[in-house]
């Protein structure tokens, strides 16, 4: 099927007189007649459900969904973005080891890695995203078990030169890790550059509608982890928590990653979407296609606007052909460049907050990716834990506004920027 299609109907075709959407599986357990059944469950010699902290039918179908549209071989879905960008490293690193990063993401991701995961005992080094070949290997170690990146960096909007990262990530025997957020499947499908894991912070474009938190994984099932037996033993290995199974015996190069990060991850962290929240994701999803085009037609009519306004200082968008990475996004992104414009308003970070603080039709929302738009100033918000130093590596100037553009009627949306900008 193509990718408008499966938007709508892959992951679950029902049967003879069963319900036309996906039904919400409300339930935190599910009845067995004989223990021996639930035992092959716990032992992952069967397959089915036994405790929603675990797996549930309506997640799952969700995430088979989300799955065949990135191309991949097994997903998972989460209760968070966040959480996927903790389980998508914690699921092949520990105490002691090391990962490299591209410094251009999101603020929240940032502070997850640099603080409290190195709290954990895992390092991350942070590479400029636009650096050299050579300049990204030499940020590897002997006990680097990953690379991590995002399509297009928010709120900075750098767009990952997803090839270069793979060639690097493998010629170091590990895999890369693409945070594709604010692309979607829709916009790029990083399997098809290179990539082995995506992650994505369902919450955003997927659902659309600002009406579910939510985090997926999505494995490749490219990635050769026996060819690397040694710096993942958990996959490798056996795991003494399910009387001995070798994940990558077992469940085979397509299955492995996945499986583990539910068997133990998500066993031991429970960090579960609601089956209802899968639900509402699931009816996101179906509008996809139609969403994203006009989110990146407007961005792109808006973009045009500010770059002619007197106010406005600079403006970052890789669809305009003037954009430092419209080349890269004319590779990775040839529908368009998401729905996110980032602009500096003159006058500076006073400035910027004046000028929020005079939209109307516009929201000041810690969001962004849904229907309505919403703005945010991110070294005040989402960026406020990083310093100078830290803010510039992640592109974000004191003066960066967050256009996160909607679904409106273009001229309204520009008839509420200029008038806002008219108070600065």
């Amino acid at each position: 099927m193509k990718f408008d299609t499966d938007c709508l109907h892959a992951g679950y075709r029902p049967g003879n007189g069963e319900p036309r959407n996906i039904p919400i599986i409300q339930s935190t357990t599910f009845r067995y007649d004989t223990g021996e059944d639930m035992g092959r469950l716990f032992d992952l010699e069967a397959s089915g459900y036994f405790y929603t902290r675990l797996q549930n039918p309506t997640n799952d179908t969700v995430a088979a969904r989300i799955c065949a549209l990135e191309g991949g071989s097994a997903a998972m879905l989460l209760s968070s973005g966040q959480a996927a960008s903790f389980f998508s490293i914690f699921n092949i690193a520990s105490a002691g080891d090391h990962v490299v990063c591209s410094s251009a993401i999101y603020g929240g991701t940032y502070n997850l890695f640099a603080v409290t995961m190195k709290r954990m005992g895992i390092e991350f080094t942070f590479v400029d995203p636009d650096c050299t070949e050579g300049e990204l290997a030499a940020a590897f170690r002997p006990n680097t078990k990953a690379l991590f990146g995002e399509t297009i960096a928010n709120p900075a909007l750098t767009v990952l030169d997803i090839e270069k990262f793979a060639r690097v990530a493998h010629s170091h025997g590990v895999p890369l890790i693409v945070d594709n957020t604010f692309a979607t499947p829709w916009g790029c499908r990083p399997f098809e550059w290179g990539a082995d894991i995506v992650i994505h912070s369902t919450t955003k474009y997927l659902d659309g509608h600002a009406a579910a938190v939510g985090g997926a994984i999505v494995d490749s099932g490219n990635f050769d982890w026996e060819a690397h037996a040694d710096k993942y033993p958990g996959l490798t290995t056996p795991d003494d928590s399910y009387h001995g199974v070798t994940y990558t015996e077992r469940f085979g190069r397509g299955g492995a990653y996945i499986t583990k990060a539910v068997a133990q991850l998500m066993r031991d962290f429970g960090s579960t979407p609601a089956p209802m929240n899968s639900f509402l994701l699931g009816l996101g999803i179906e509008t996809l296609p139609l969403r994203m085009a006009r989110h990146c037609s407007n961005a792109l009519t808006l973009a045009k606007y500010l770059q002619n306004s007197p106010k406005v200082a600079w403006v970052r968008y890789a669809g305009l052909p003037e954009d430092k990475y419209h080349a890269l996004a004319e590779k990775y992104l040839p529908k368009g460049a998401c729905g996110v414009v980032s602009f500096g308003v003159r006058g500076g970070r006073a400035a910027a907050e004046r000028f929020m603080a005079g939209l109307k039709l516009a929201s000041i929302a810690t969001h962004v990716a849904d229907a309505k738009t919403c703005v945010l100033h991110p070294a005040s918000a989402t960026h406020r834990q990083m310093n100078d130093a830290e803010l510039k590596a992640a592109g974000v100037s004191p003066d960066l506004v967050r256009f996160s553009v909607g679904l409106e009627d273009p001229e309204d949306l520009i008839a509420d920027i200029k008038q806002a900008l008219e108070r600065v």
